[in-house]
Order: C-alpha cells, then sequence, then structure tokens
C-alpha cells in the first residue's frame, strides 16, 4: 500500500495501527502482542492472510513450550487477525517467541499490550471502503474526559480531531403555578403524564429527597427538594417512591446532558425555586401546580457552549499540535439505537425500547464533522485532506448565537479556550469557500513522524509503504492554528512558525493580516501582506511569537486573520501559549 493513493478522507478519521492494543494474558510467561505483517509478502501457497498467520504460529509451536502456573502445557495462539484496520494479528506469545517471530518473513513490526479508548464507529462496509487500501478511518474524537486540561487521548497530526458542543435545543418541563406562573424547566421524562392541579408540597421533612422510605410517606402531590450535590440520587429515590410530581433545583447545566429522568418532575434555577417556595409559603395548604412534559424549545441562548464533559488539550501525546481542531454538536443528539435496548425508564422497573435514543458525547459530535468533511470532496474532489480539514478549521465560528464568545460549560461559563473548542464550531456553508487554505502531503505527515524520533519500522506500520524514508526531518507541520509550550524553567521564548497558503478564491486576492496577541505575548507577522496573481498560487509568511512563562500556568489564547481586501474572506487560526501539562 502507498500512502499517498489512499482515500483523502482517510486521514480526517485515521486510527493509528500502533495504538490497538488488546490487554490479555494468560500465564505470566506470556503476553499479547499486536504484530504488523507487510501482506504484499504473503507466499503464495497460502489462500488467505489468516492461513498464513496461523502457520507462522504454528511454526513457533516447535519451541520448548514452557509450562504455566496450573501446570498445563500453553502454545502459542492467535487472537485476532486484523485486514481492515491493518494487517496483521494480535496472539498470546512468549519474550522468545516474540524473538523468534521477528525472522519471520513480513514482519514489520510488533507492540506490547496496552489499554486505549475505543475509537471505531460504522463498519468499513457501509463506508464503501477498499480494505486493501489500508487503515479505514474510525471517528477521531477528542474524548469525554473532560472538562481538566490535557485528557483528550487523540491528538493525531493528519486526523481532524472533534470537540463537542451544546445545542440551542432544550427538552423542557413546563411548570404552572396555582397563581398562573410559568416556568420553563428541564425534563426528559419520557411520558406525556397526567400532573395536574396537584398539592404542591415543601416540607423539610421530606425536601432532602435522599430517602425512599420517608418519601413512601410523603402525602399526595408535587413534592418540591431542595438543591443538593447529586440531583440524579434526588430524581432516584423520587422514582422509587412513586411520589405523583417532583420539583428539583440546580444551575448546573451538566445536569442536563443526562437522557435518564425516570420520574415525572421537572429541574428549576435556584432563582425559579425562590418564587416557586415564596408562592407555597403565602399559600399554603392551597398551593397547586401543574407540570407538563415532552416539550421542546429551539433557538435557546447561549449556544453552542463546550460541553463540560469534552476532553481538553493539550494532547499528551502530540502537545506540539494544537488539538481539539474544532467543536461540533455533541449534546443530547438524536441517534439511531439498537431497538430492543432501553432509551428510557419510568420508576424503578418500566424500561422503554425505541430505535432512537437521545445521546451526549465527543462520539455524537464527529459524525457531524465528518459529513460536512463528505460535502467537502464532494463539492472539491480535487481537495487533499489537509486541505478539507483547513477549509473547516479556518471557517469555524469562535462565537455564539449571541454573538459573544463560546463559552465553557464546565468552567463556570468563561469564554473558551483553543484547548476546549479549537477553532471554533463547524460552519458548513463558510467552509465551502474558504478563501485560503494550509495544505499537506503524506511525505509531510512522515517528515514530522521522523522529527518525533519514531523508528522505520513504526513508520512502516502506520504508513505500509516502503516509498518514504527519514533524509528530512519536519517538526513544524503546515497546519492551521499554533501552539507554543513552556515548562517552570522557561523565562522567555521566541518561537517561530513557517506557514504555506495557496489561494483557493475564483480569482487574484490580496489579504491582509490581524493580530490579536495571547495576553503577556507579542505576536509578528512577516509579510503583513500576501499578494496572489491568480487561482492555486501559493504565499509563504513566518508568524513569530514571544512569551513570557505565566507564573500561575494560566492558558493563554489569540489569533490571526488573514482578511481578503475585498472583505470576501476571513481566514482564522488560533493561537495558544499554554503551560506543558
Amino acid at each position: 500500500m502507498e500512502l499517498y493513493n489512499m482515500s483523502p478522507l482517510l486521514y480526517f478519521c485515521l486510527l493509528p495501527a500502533w495504538f490497538l492494543f488488546t490487554t490479555h494474558a494468560n500465564s505470566a510467561e506470556r503476553s499479547t502482542y499486536i504484530v504488523h505483517m507487510d501482506k504484499s509478502l504473503m507466499p503464495k501457497a497460502f489462500f488467505s492472510h489468516h492461513n498464513w498467520y496461523s502457520s507462522i504460529i504454528d511454526s513457533l509451536n516447535t519451541l520448548n513450550i514452557p509450562a504455566s502456573s496450573n501446570n498445563h502445557q500453553v502454545s502459542p495462539s492467535i487472537l485476532y487477525t486484523y485486514d481492515n484496520a491493518f494487517h496483521g494479528f494480535s496472539a498470546i506469545l512468549s519474550q522468545s517467541e516474540m524473538e523468534m517471530l521477528k525472522n519471520s518473513p513480513g514482519f514489520v513490526s510488533a507492540y506490547g499490550d496496552k489499554t486505549v479508548t475505543i475509537d471505531t464507529t460504522h463498519t468499513y462496509e457501509f463506508l464503501f471502503l477498499n480494505p486493501s487500501n489500508g487503515l479505514w478511518p474510525a471517528s477521531n474524537y477528542a474524548g469525554n474526559a473532560g472538562p481538566k486540561l490535557a485528557t483528550l487521548h487523540n491528538g493525531i497530526p493528519w486526523v481532524l480531531t472533534v470537540a463537542a458542543g451544546t445545542i440551542d435545543r432544550s427538552f423542557s418541563g413546563i411548570l404552572t403555578l396555582g397563581n398562573g406562573v410559568t416556568i420553563n424547566g428541564w425534563s426528559m421524562f419520557p411520558a406525556s403524564a397526567i400532573v395536574e392541579d396537584l398539592p404542591l408540597i415543601y416540607n423539610k421533612t421530606l425536601s432532602a429527597c435522599n430517602s425512599s422510605t420517608l418519601l413512601l410517606e410523603a402525602p399526595y402531590g408535587i413534592i418540591i427538594c431542595d438543591p443538593t450535590k447529586s440531583i440524579f440520587d434526588q430524581i432516584s429515590h423520587i422514582a422509587e417512591s412513586a411520589v405523583f410530581g417532583a420539583i428539583f433545583v440546580s444551575n448546573d447545566p451538566r445536569e442536563f446532558e443526562s437522557n435518564l429522568f425516570p420520574c415525572p418532575g421537572v429541574i428549576i434555577s435556584s432563582k425559579d425555586a425562590q418564587v416557586v417556595i415564596k408562592y407555597v409559603k403565602s399559600h399554603h395548604a392551597k398551593a397547586s401546580a401543574s407540570i407538563k412534559f415532552q416539550r421542546t424549545f429551539v433557538g435557546t441562548k447561549p449556544a453552542p457552549a463546550v460541553a463540560d464533559y469534552t476532553s481538553r488539550g493539550p494532547s499528551p501525546n502530540y502537545p506540539s499540535i494544537l488539538k481539539p481542531d474544532v467543536m461540533a454538536p455533541g449534546s443530547l443528539v438524536l441517534a439511531s439505537w439498537i431497538p430492543k435496548n432501553p432509551v428510557a425508564q419510568i420508576g424503578s422497573n418500566v424500561l422503554l425500547p425505541s430505535d432512537y435514543n437521545i445521546i451526549s458525547g465527543t462520539s455524537m459530535a464527529c459524525p457531524h464533522a465528518s459529513g460536512v468533511a463528505a460535502l467537502l470532496k464532494s463539492a472539491h474532489p480535487d481537495w487533499s485532506a489537509a486541505s478539507i480539514r483547513s477549509a473547516i478549521m479556518t471557517t469555524a465560528n469562535p462565537f455564539d448565537n449571541t454573538l459573544n464568545p463560546i463559552q465553557e460549560q464546565g468552567e463556570n461559563f468563561t469564554f473558551a479556550s483553543p484547548l476546549a473548542m479549537g477553532a471554533g464550531q463547524i460552519d458548513p456553508n463558510r467552509a465551502l469557500d474558504p478563501g485560503l487554505i494550509y495544505d499537506a502531503t503524506p511525505q509531510d505527515y512522515v517528515n514530522h513522524l521522523c522529527s518525533m524520533k519514531f523508528t522505520k519500522k513504526q513508520i512502516l506500520a502506520i504508513t505500509r509503504s516502503y516509498n518514504y524514508s527519514c533524509s528530512k526531518q519536519l517538526f513544524d507541520l503546515n497546519y492551521p492554528s499554533f501552539i507554543v509550550l513552556y515548562n517552570n524553567k522557561t523565562s522567555s521564548k521566541v518561537q517561530k512558525f513557517q506557514r504555506i497558503v495557496t489561494n483557493v478564491g475564483d480569482a487574484a486576492a490580496i489579504y491582509k493580516a490581524t493580530v490579536m496577541a495571547p495576553k503577556g505575548s507579542v505576536v509578528r507577522v512577516l509579510p503583513k501582506v500576501l499578494v496572489f496573481e491568480k487561482k492555486y498560487e501559493k504565499q509563504s509568511y513566518t508568524i513569530e511569537i514571544k512569551y513570557v512563562r505565566d507564573k500561575k500556568e494560566n492558558v493563554t489564547s489569540g489569533e490571526i486573520v488573514w482578511v481578503e481586501e475585498n472583505g470576501k474572506h476571513t481566514v482564522r487560526s488560533p493561537i495558544v501559549v499554554s503551560p506543558i501539562i
């Protein structure tokens, strides 16, 4: 397989073969290894790769086989063969057998077991990919380990790494008090239950809502629960107690990410709770309320916000590349589901199936970005994968629907850093016509791997091609974003980046640079004006970032924006100054 013959969309969701490890061991003497093979060297005597790999393992049985701890003979064995993600197999081997295997024809490399996050989504058949062309694209999401920094598990340079954001849609429960006051709360209760004109009860004996036993003795009506650290425990106790209705109090937007709401209740803010409690205290036993369920509102503000759970950069594996790249809708997304698996619950024992589910996660965000990439490839079939990624990144929107900077849901709604949202929310329409693009070739990525001291065999395991060498090392990729890192020994430093942009506009164009430097940094761009005399012409520029170590180790960010003289195109790249985490 030659890397430059691979499908261009491949790089957006590439799953590195050397990350596909399986944790398994049958005895103290043996370990699990992932073995990469060069399938092109398979002898003609074998009619399938599986037979070839089995024959290789069988040949190792001639060795002296050590006994396991229970005195049973343990033979080398194949666990799984790979032909879609990469060519090779996983096997349980001793160290001596592993050394013998290295002499087998077609052996490329092998790695010991390691636990990693699963990245795969749809099967390769669904994507109509030819396994012989190499690694198939698994959706590359940022991960769901946020909101702490450096939790992003997948910062591979040649893919589009996608963070998750909220959507301008709210699943609501409408609370109406007996005096006519209406409050829009949040509820995912899965039935259109009748909770109408019931007594409204605020009883300090019950309002902790932390005991199903006590709640079983609750009077007929809607119970008001006081704020607590674990609202889901309260919901669970209410569901087990068969209370007719409940009102929960929370200001934490993270509480609104769950699709599990098994009791007829509604969550309201602490501000709204004051109105409700004041009403109850003034009307006593005459206080009443109604709740309507399964109400959906769109256009809620502010949106999007960076989801609390989405993993943040810098990437522990590739900190020199700013990740994630962009953000896409990922919270409470309607997705197809296994029909026989429950998606909702009523009470403690009624499970409801469906063909669809409401799911949150970066694995929901990634398909949105992948779909945009496919649309761009359809509109621009001559664009490379790097060009498509560039178009998506440089046209991403850093503002929400209130025209303010996108906020972080997990950081008390402070403005989001590019380490949380990348360049911003994807904007498919603008990405169709980005003006300028940052391109990169397969050889550029190989040169980057060489600069990171990958061995020839490791690089071969990724590219499965002998057409590349480490004759040139390129640590600074032609990437549409910038990150500089400092440690506790850094006082002041200057870092330079070289970039090449290609004019993909319709005609000649002139672009001028505008810069917003990260706080405490000085950014210089040379030249400040790029003149393109024709379409597809390339121009280069250098950006120099002088920064000092922040004593509090805060992350600071800025941007460089290339603005076309006629105002038609703006090409934006985020800049981050971050401590090494």
